[in-house]
């Protein structure tokens, strides 16, 4: 429910702090007042698309706060909870737009996208304007409104994701077939690849010990050559290492007297020995293990010859041939097998039939609702002075199947007693559309799960006895709805809709210099019936006063 509303630097608007409550709220004023402004206004916080010219002239920002009570409403208080924006049992929306055009929203203080604020807003408020007279003529309302009523919008979006399922596999289906035997060749091909790389089988670290190996027996003779020429040098007789560090540490312990230098030296040359001598040990163990091994030379170039020539013929870098395998196969596996047409021509068929049987349980749900929803329209027909106007929601069969159903819905009217039901736009005249769009719109509005509902000037080309009938619809949706209490907030040029309204605001403009600004206040009772005289006959008259009196008694 509508709390609070501000409004700051908006079109016309200064300031305006307004409080709502429950029931129906009026809003009156001259024409060109500007009533529909506080509703402009409320449609930005709400997400409505903002734009500079919006912006008071002078003012840097237009700025509006809506602060509604969600205690009563699990859906709006689960949806904050999962966008983690709970604050209780109120939530403020809030919108800016900058002189330059730019626009800023919030919820609950938070920085949002317009997209989040219009989804949040769509389960607070449900708002029907006279423009909706028009959406009337198209079919997609028409079928918007029996889902909505029928509570099949569930239904409806099931339908959708089964359609996009079967249609997306489909498509892909059609674009296998139509290259099926480019298909082949191409899963040929990769066979054949695969084939040879699983054949070479190359391992982790495979070419780089290869490599090393390679190395190490191509250099063979040159190897062992080298290590008895070091063997000679550490330990192989005279004047080699070993024998000048032995007689360098006899020289040092010959000495009458030791330095601590000569100490440091000796410790030192010492080490050095049992490091040669260790040296020489493991030398001489290489060597007697050393093998010249020209068969094995041969086995690992031309085990690196494969796998060099394989790369050169996949054009990429040795290394790179598992990562190249692995590619392959996904691809292979994207292609499938040959039988792979088959099977999703099969799964094709098997998502149709699901589709279908969702959609059947979508256009029994359909069948049922526009009988209820047509008598229901009907009714209110009657009371808004088109006794003899008969509804009809007619479904029709759709020559292929469609995201929406398999069938198409259709609102003929028949105006008058026996002729036939035709479409609205061929039949309907504007004041008889005004009639059976509000007829609607109060029909679907009592099932509605939004707390608030807002109706913009829905009373156009309807006046007197009818005029009567209107302002008891909305009062009676102000007062309770399924149960639920209710909130209505409707603008409106007649009498009889202000005068049963709870409670009545209003609009005025006014002049200041060269400028001009709008206000907004809620009548008290004697002031009211002022506005509710005026709206009767323009200048209140002893006896337009008392008709209003009369008037605002009834309710």
């Amino acid at each position: 429910m509508l709390l609070h509303l501000s409004i700051s630097q908006f079109t016309l608007v200064d300031q305006l702090e307004l409080e709502f409550g429950p029931g129906t709220s009026a809003l009156t004023g001259e024409t060109g007042a500007g009533k529909s402004i506080t509703l402009d206004a409320l449609g930005l916080a709400l997400g409505d698309r903002g734009s500079a010219d919006l912006v008071r002239t002078g003012a840097n920002r237009a700025d509006i706060h809506a602060t509604f009570d969600i205690g009563g409403h699990p859906e709006a208080a689960a949806w904050l909870e999962e966008q983690e924006m709970d604050a209780g049992s109120e939530v403020i929306l809030r919108r800016v737009i900058g002189a330059d055009g730019r626009s800023r929203a919030y919820i609950n203080g938070q920085p949002v996208t317009l997209l989040q604020l219009r989804a949040l807003g769509e389960q607070l408020i449900d708002i029907h304007s006279q423009h909706e007279h028009q959406s009337l003529l198209k079919k997609d309302t028409h079928r918007r409104l029996l889902d909505e009523y029928g509570e099949a919008q569930e239904l409806a979006a099931e339908t959708r994701i089964h359609f996009k399922t079967w249609q997306d596999r489909y498509r892909r289906y059609q674009t296998l077939a139509e290259s099926a035997e480019e298909t082949e060749a191409r899963r040929a091909l990769l066979q054949y690849q695969l084939e040879e790389l699983e054949q070479l089988d190359l391992q982790a670290g495979e070419i780089e010990s290869l490599e090393s190996e390679q190395r190490q027996l191509a250099n063979a003779g040159e190897i062992l050559s080298g290590s008895y020429q070091l063997a000679a040098m550490l330990s192989g007789g005279e004047g080699d290492i070993a024998e000048h560090l032995h007689r360098a540490l006899q020289l040092l312990t010959a000495m009458p007297e030791q330095s601590p230098a000569l100490s440091e030296v000796a410790q030192m040359l010492d080490s050095a020995r049992i490091q040669v001598d260790e040296a020489a040990s493991t030398l001489s163990r290489h060597i007697d293990g050393f093998e010249m091994d020209p068969e094995r030379l041969a086995e690992v170039e031309e085990r690196l010859s494969a796998i060099y020539q394989t790369a050169r013929k996949h054009r990429v870098q040795p290394e790179q041939l598992p990562d190249l395998q692995a590619q392959l196969q996904a691809e292979l596996e994207e292609i499938g097998a040959p039988d792979a047409l088959d099977k999703m021509a099969s799964e094709c068929e098997a998502l149709e039939a699901s589709y279908r049987k969702v959609a059947a349980r979508l256009g029994k749900c359909r069948k049922e609702a526009a009988k209820r929803l047509a008598d229901a329209v009907n009714q209110q027909l009657a009371d808004l002075a088109m006794p003899h106007a008969r509804v009809e929601l007619a479904l029709h069969p759709l020559e292929k199947p469609a995201a929406s159903g398999l069938e198409e819905v259709e609102i003929l009217i028949a105006t008058n007693p026996g002729q036939p039901p035709r479409p609205l736009g061929k039949v309907a005249s504007g004041g008889e559309l005004s009639r059976v769009s509000l007829a609607i719109q109060v029909v679907t509005a009592q099932t509605s799960r939004t707390p608030t509902l807002v109706f913009d000037e829905v009373d156009v080309g309807i006046g007197g006895a009818t005029g009567e009938v209107v302002g008891r619809l909305l009062r009676q949706l102000g007062e309770s709805r399924d149960g639920r209490g209710g909130q209505v907030i409707c603008v409106t040029h007649l009498a009889q809709v202000a005068a049963r309204a709870h409670r009545q605001y209003l609009v005025e403009k006014h002049a200041d210099g060269d400028s001009a600004f709008v206000s907004l206040r809620e009548l008290k009772e004697e002031q009211r019936r002022e506005e509710v005289a005026r709206m009767l006959g323009g200048e209140p008259t002893a006896q337009s006063l008392a008709h209003a009196g009369e008037m605002l008694e009834r309710t």
